[in-house]
């Protein structure tokens, strides 16, 4: 049976220097934070370009850390895709914050920039003729301020952010760069967690760069905000562990699972290009089969790091079809996203409607997802694509 992960593959190749370095951390008796945890922090913020790095716990806490990092709160309404996981959101909802949802480029998955934008003016103005709002009362509404932005780099490909820092600076707002699936992804020369005023990642197993469990980090420039950051981490750490200047959380990464990091960050950019060659062996076998599925595209200042490979079909009838056929062939598959955010029963509370995000709804009609990962050979590519043809559709 193919992967759509493959991560034995991985752990064999990498097998005794995981082991070397899991046990090295067993030895030093070192479980929380400490040098390894230092050293990690020290090769990511190298990685991605930024100044500072603060581990985390997980993807969420750290969307959660940024938020918190920032003042942001009760009243306050943070601008975010309903087509992505539930994180993003929720993270927003936690620190008391108002999702206020923006449609996605069908495309790229992404924000629309310009929908982003309807959607400032519309809040500002208390005005749901120019953009949907969240279903509050007028006078609720009017008292919103409009905070930040989290773009979100889905399945790989980083979001328009030279555009959406742009609208965002125009209306006071600051960016959080959403890179959970983007970690190793680039444009216009810059790294992924290094484009907005602060970047987020997790490392899930599952994601491009993963640990063996939960994991994430923060990526800032500002050394004021990078102090905040480690003290929010640490219950609002103060001077020291039993002095508490704010609230915070219990968001540390420990330190077995940096050493896992570390371990495979010395095999990232090899597996980087390798998803580079998996994407375009699929792109270019499903494009000479004349399957009428709509592949992802890049721009050319862009690099994906390629979290998922995800086909677009003509319509949900279709989408069964394929998925179907590849199910037949024990192949297995994906729908990253069947429900958009709004319609969540969490978030029901918003009060939006099927048919505020048309873009967003469509696609989780249509979308699938196929294996994807560096260890993926052609010839199975291949097989993947045959398995799609069967009959006509």
């Amino acid at each position: 049976m193919t992967a759509f992960i493959d991560l034995k593959t991985q752990f064999a190749r990498i097998q005794d220097d995981v082991e070397q370095a899991v046990c090295s951390v067993m030895r030093s008796g070192q479980f929380i934070l400490g040098p390894v945890v230092a050293e990690l922090e020290e090769r990511l913020a190298q990685y991605a370009g930024t100044r500072h790095c603060v581990s985390c716990a997980s993807g969420t806490d750290a969307l959660v850390m940024a938020l918190m990092a920032k003042g942001v709160g009760p009243g306050d309404a943070v601008f975010t895709v309903p087509f992505t996981f539930m994180a993003t959101a929720e993270a927003i909802a936690t620190v008391g914050a108002t999702p206020v949802f923006v449609d996605i480029e069908p495309d790229s998955f992404n924000m629309d920039p310009r929908a982003l934008d309807r959607a400032i003016k519309a809040l500002n103005a208390a005005d749901r003729s120019i953009h949907p709002l969240p279903g509050l009362d007028h006078e609720a509404l009017e008292a919103l301020r409009p905070k930040a932005v989290i773009a979100v780099d889905l399945f790989g490909l980083t979001a328009d952010y030279p555009a959406i820092n742009g609208i965002a600076a125009k209306h006071g707002l600051f960016v959080i760069q959403d890179a959970a699936q983007s970690f190793g992804a680039s444009a216009d020369n810059r790294r992924a967690g290094s484009m907005a005023d602060i970047g987020c990642t997790s490392f899930f197993p599952a994601k491009p760069l993963g640990c063996y469990g939960d994991g994430g980090a923060v990526f800032v420039d500002d050394a004021d905000l990078d102090a905040v950051l480690r003290s929010i981490r640490v219950h609002g750490q103060g001077s020291d562990k039993y002095e508490n200047i704010r609230l915070g959380i219990t968001g540390r990464l420990d330190a077995m699972q940096a050493a896992v990091l570390l371990t495979k960050l010395a095999i990232f950019d090899d597996e980087m290009g390798e998803r580079q060659r998996v994407a375009r062996s699929y792109s270019t076998t499903i494009a000479d089969s004349g399957l009428p599925l709509v592949v992802p595209t890049v721009p050319e200042t862009h690099r994906s790091a390629w979290a998922q490979y995800t086909l677009i079909a003509a319509d949900s009838a279709s989408r069964e079809l394929f998925m179907s056929r590849l199910a037949e062939r024990s192949v297995p598959t994906a729908i990253y996203y069947a429900k958009s955010l709004h319609e969540q029963e969490a978030f029901a509370y918003l009060g939006y409607a099927r048919g505020d995000f048309p873009v967003s709804e469509d696609m989780s009609e249509r979308v699938f997802s196929v294996p994807m990962h560096p260890y993926l050979e052609d010839s199975q590519i291949r097989s993947i694509v045959d398995a799609m043809k069967g009959g006509e559709l």
